[in-house]
């Protein structure tokens, strides 16, 4: 076996082992879509936060959830804006004064950092909570992360490896959203529909 093969046989069943379905993770992966829910019936809005690739996720994640989740979601990406609150308010504050200024007490916010430290999303999360708002959180590497401490609600992978997180982050995200939906096969034609059905 090469040693690329090698690397790649480890890889994937790294991967394989940080979506290992269990009980647990059953209930916490469903009291969250719950959330999502009674967030939709509140008239509320999910807030998606991250940095870097975890932006990413939430921008993907926020723009799915309100097209074919039917559940208003949305997430801080503007150039403009960001730079605006970071001047202003420092790096590590700007996200807790977006959350300020666009949060209300029936929203819920879902706030995903591999690490579970980073210092922008931990205020963001203490904002947050300060107004009442319902937090979800998705972590990784350490068990006692300050993020994992702090949510509601907390998804935690057993992995140090940033892509196996993220991508696990994602893949968790996008099952809510087709547990919303009823099924992981549609097109955008028919969610609508298979949203009623689902529910």
């Amino acid at each position: 076996m090469s040693q690329d093969a090698r690397f790649l046989q480890d890889y994937f069943s790294q991967l394989t082992e940080a979506t290992q379905l269990t009980p647990a993770l059953i209930a916490n992966l469903v009291r969250v879509k719950e959330f999502v829910l009674e967030t939709a019936e509140r008239d509320g809005k999910v807030i998606w936060l991250g940095n870097g690739g975890s932006a990413g996720i939430a921008s993907h994640l926020a723009a799915d959830m309100s097209k074919n989740g039917g559940v208003r979601a949305i997430t801080f990406s503007d150039p403009a804006f960001i730079t605006c609150l970071a001047n202003d308010y420092g790096f590590k504050d700007w996200m807790a004064h977006a959350i300020r200024i666009h949060a209300q007490p029936q929203d819920t916010l879902i706030a995903i950092s591999s690490s579970g430290k980073s210092e922008n999303i931990l205020n963001a999360v203490d904002m947050a909570k300060s107004m009442g708002v319902k937090v979800a959180t998705m972590s990784a590497m350490h068990p006692g992360n300050p993020l994992r401490q702090r949510g509601d609600m907390n998804l935690w992978i057993d992995s140090h490896a940033y892509n196996i997180v993220e991508t696990v982050h994602q893949f968790w995200g996008m099952a809510i959203l087709d547990m919303m939906i009823g099924q992981a096969e549609y097109s955008a034609a028919n969610v609508t529909e298979l949203r009623k059905t689902a529910s």
